[in-house]
């Protein structure tokens, strides 16, 4: 059965996709593992990155993205066809084979609004946060992870990704504003958890942008270590740096090395997918 862990952020800017994509590529091609990506984000961010923006549209238009999925909640029907919306083998790194993505829309800002209202309308705080975990129940046994990359917030499309997540991880910048909403994350997936009635594990704060020579950032990481309300800092703290920035761009690589850099970046991914791995093997059912 797959494990399922979301990504989740209340900061925009700290990598948080970049950090999706990349694990489901390092645990594909270095550890063999089928990986399915699950953009929620509304600015689409991941879905250019892994199958580009003229690939998007085509799909957008077709209503092949998961606006359909929840549309489908809102306005009850079922125009959403899962087997169809699944992009297969979308790394663009050559030998990546084994990571597909179910495609995210800018559609998905109206559809929040729309499942807030619904939300609101059943007065029930479990309404419509199952709608993702449904849908994708049928193809979960074809993969070992689903990644799920969720948008800044905690509002009703977040809420349909922790509700079928078995654990999380918290990327963030180490500096004052980007984890000033680390204890409001933890907070209300602590409660969200209560209210489904099953505990959805924190695996994690993954660093973002690391700079060595800062002393904002070693001071905080120092921090965020010593602070007992936080489970785990992953230890593969990834740096800043233009290659890893550029890994956004959608365009062909040869090789892992060659999409996210050569001069110890490679190493940190790698370190960083061996880790969540183990994690989840440790702490996830």
């Amino acid at each position: 059965m797959a494990k399922v862990i979301a990504t989740v952020s209340l900061k925009g800017g700290v990598g948080k996709t970049t950090v999706a994509a990349a694990l489901a590529e390092f645990l594909a091609a270095e550890f063999g593992q089928r990986i399915l990506l699950v953009d929620l984000d509304s600015q689409i961010n991941l879905t250019t990155m892994m199958i580009g923006e003229r690939r998007w549209l085509e799909l957008n238009e077709a209503g092949s993205t998961l606006a359909a999925l929840f549309n489908d909640a809102v306005d009850g029907t079922s125009n959403f066809d899962i087997e169809r919306a699944i992009q297969r083998s979308v790394s663009s790194v050559e030998k990546v084979t084994t990571v597909d993505l179910l495609p995210s829309s800018l559609d998905l800002i109206e559809v929040q609004e729309e499942l807030s209202a619904l939300r609101v309308g059943a007065d029930d705080t479990l309404a419509a946060v199952n709608i993702l975990g449904t849908a994708i129940k049928p193809v979960a046994d074809s993969y070992d992870f689903i990644l799920v990359d969720c948008p800044p917030n905690v509002g009703p499309i977040t809420l349909n990704g922790l509700a079928m997540a078995d654990g999380y991880i918290i990327p963030t910048i180490p500096d004052v504003l980007s984890t000033y909403g680390i204890p409001q994350i933890q907070r209300r997936v602590c409660e969200f958890s209560d209210e489904i009635g099953r505990h959805i594990v924190e695996l994690g704060v993954v660093i973002t942008k690391f700079r060595l020579n800062s002393t904002v950032h070693q001071t905080t990481v120092m921090k965020l270590r010593r602070d007992r309300t936080i489970q785990n800092v992953l230890p593969d703290y990834l740096p800043e740096s233009n290659s890893i920035a550029g890994a956004a761009e959608f365009q062909p690589h040869a090789t892992l090395k060659a999409k996210y850099g050569t001069h110890g970046q490679f190493d940190r991914f790698r370190g960083l997918a061996r880790t969540v791995m183990v994690e989840a093997g440790d702490k996830l059912p």
